[in-house]
């Protein structure tokens, strides 16, 4: 069987859950913490990996960045190429996978956001991601990984939950396992009368451990923040944000 990470049908049933309105909505907002954050200037070339449908790469398009998007799901893509062309903004979508994809020296920021690192049950693969992200910036350039952090969820975790997106009901249960070093996770969704399951799974990452990570795969210094607002990565903390340079 396939890892969940490629099965088409995953991202297909999943896509209103993580591409809804609301967060739709939120991407402005967001991008305009992620320029301040990551130092971006006009003119810049910014890699997007792990795009999905676009929303951040979009964004930052309408504000004058170069963008590339890279995804490995055909689906997302051709929806973030319609929206692009529908807007007339000239952005490069990329179909590849997350640890074949890698440019020398090609881009001034690489995002990688929404807990899009750590899918692989091999870790030499995470590492793998992080120094095709390193080859891939230019000297001195910037990426900018946000995900759940391990302190974080250790802090808010529950083992069940529910909530309601628009005709949606989705309901998940959550496992750690592996020493606290992954997470496994059952998603339901119903619509009406459908019902569609998912079962998926993650790395968890501690800010030493990713950013003990990103040094050793090239990166000179990288600082961990508590969300995209650069707030302190503390007991405070929503989410962890690292920001690394090449």
């Amino acid at each position: 069987m396939k890892p969940w990470h490629e099965d088409d049908a995953f991202w297909r049933d999943t896509a209103q859950v993580m591409f809804g309105e609301r967060r739709w909505a939120a991407a402005p907002e967001e991008v305009d913490k992620i320029t301040a954050l990551a130092g971006l200037q006009p003119g810049m070339h910014v890699l997007d990996l792990c795009c999905g449908v676009g929303r951040h790469s979009l964004e930052l398009a309408r504000r004058g960045y170069r963008m590339t998007g890279v995804d490995r799901t055909a689906a997302y893509l051709a929806e973030a190429q319609r929206r692009a062309a529908g807007e007339g903004l000239d952005v490069e979508w990329v179909q590849a996978d997350m640890r074949e994809f890698r440019r020398p020296a090609a881009f001034d920021v690489a995002l990688n956001l929404f807990t899009s690192f750590g899918f692989f049950e091999d870790p030499a693969d995470d590492r793998c991601v992080a120094e095709n992200l390193a080859y891939s910036l230019k000297p001195g350039g910037a990426l900018l990984v946000e995900m759940m952090g391990k302190e974080i969820l250790a802090r808010i975790f529950q083992p069940r939950g529910w909530h309601e997106d628009n005709d949606l009901i989705v309901l998940e249960e959550r496992k750690v396992t592996r020493n606290w070093g992954w997470m496994e996770n059952r998603w339901i969704i119903i619509r009406g009368n459908e019902r569609v399951e998912h079962r998926l799974s993650h790395r968890l990452y501690a800010a030493t451990e990713l950013i003990s990570l990103l040094i050793s795969s090239g990166f000179m210094a990288a600082e961990a923040y508590g969300g995209l607002d650069g707030s302190p990565y503390d007991h405070t903390a929503k989410r962890l944000v690292v920001l690394a340079r090449r």
